[in-house]
């Protein structure tokens, strides 16, 4: 069989905006960065490392979810949908899903552009059969979203406990574009990390090995490579620890001395041990984030859970509101 192209569609912000958000935010009491701009090249290459690691029980267990709800995933979505996925990454565990469900069609969508052109590649590679498209964009933006989904049955997929990245307000809002996104016949498919031990949390997110930590101080080194910003890494040290008022592990980098750093001709002071905060990932019970959903106009209509109950998998799909009949 003959291997179609891939079509790619490049909506990736401007260097501009990722200038404009990363000096607001050093700007701002406290400082921080927002983990999207983890995701150049290198950091997506950590990130593939960090799910390998032992520590990091997220990428697995999610993996061993999918390996067996995905046939009744396939049951729920019916046939001839289009899948898309967000946050495609290394596009592991969309495998899973392209095996059940057989779709006519792959929209890969994930802010870091090389990564995401190898990934599709050997995608379309390896299913010859599926006409696959990629869109280099900010999901967690509006943006214009690529045929081939304009007509059909959409179905996307979420997954990695992304969705913990978002304060709750901007996770409401998130899974709004979602419903609007796929409705009014679609369905989303998301990965949910669980509340549980913040033993097991502690040491997911500060791995022996280091490379969460080399993960998040990259964030500094495509500052220099990409804003000319002078300062040095190795002022920084990674901290991370669950806020367990917040239900949320909190990434950051915690400035080591006193000391002063430039970004576009602005100057920064720290103080010793004053921070940059990188990431937050909020750990959700099933409850909580099925009231979540229904406040975005999202029905749950199945859960699968590991054994361990350490992660969640759901399927959601589009609340239809009935009109009030004519009198």
């Amino acid at each position: 069989m003959r291997l179609r192209p891939v079509r790619f569609h490049d909506d990736r912000p401007s260097p501009a905006t990722m200038q404009e958000e990363v000096l607001q935010g050093l700007a701002s009491r406290p400082k921080r960065i927002a983990p999207k701009f983890f995701y150049d090249e290198r950091g997506s290459r950590l990130f593939d490392a960090i799910c390998e690691l032992p520590e990091y029980y997220l990428t697995r267990t999610e993996m061993g979810i999918l390996e067996s709800c995905a046939p009744e995933v396939a049951r729920l979505a019916g046939a001839d949908c289009t899948l898309i996925e967000l946050g495609s990454g290394a596009s592991k565990k969309i495998r899973l899903l392209l095996e059940a469900l057989r779709p006519r069609h792959y929209l890969g969508i994930d802010i870091s552009r090389e990564f995401l052109r190898e990934s599709v590649q050997r995608l379309a590679h390896d299913y010859p059969w599926l006409e696959v498209h990629a869109a280099c964009a900010d999901f967690a933006q509006d943006f214009d979203l690529p045929d081939p989904a304009g007509s059909g049955r959409r179905l996307v997929f979420f997954p990695g406990s992304t969705i913990g990245n978002f304060e709750p307000h901007e996770a409401l809002a998130f899974l709004q574009r979602v419903r609007r996104l796929v409705q009014p016949d679609g369905a989303l498919v998301i990965g949910v990390d669980l509340k549980k031990d913040p033993k097991v949390l502690h040491a997911a997110y500060n791995d022996g090995q280091g490379v969460t930590a080399a993960f998040n101080l990259n964030l500094l080194e495509r500052l220099r490579a990409e804003l000319n910003a002078e300062l040095d890494p190795k002022n920084f040290q990674h901290r991370a620890f669950y806020n367990a008022m917040h239900g949320r592990i909190e990434m950051h980098l915690v400035s080591r001395r006193a000391q002063e750093i430039r970004v576009l001709g602005r100057r920064f002071r720290f103080e010793p041990g004053e921070t940059i905060h990188t990431e937050n990932s909020y750990k959700y019970s099933v409850a909580e984030f099925h009231a979540l959903a229904r406040r975005a106009g999202l029905q749950p209509r199945q859960v699968w859970l590991d054994a361990a109950h350490l992660f969640s998998v759901h399927y959601l799909s589009v609340i239809t509101r009935s009109r009030p009949r004519a009198a």
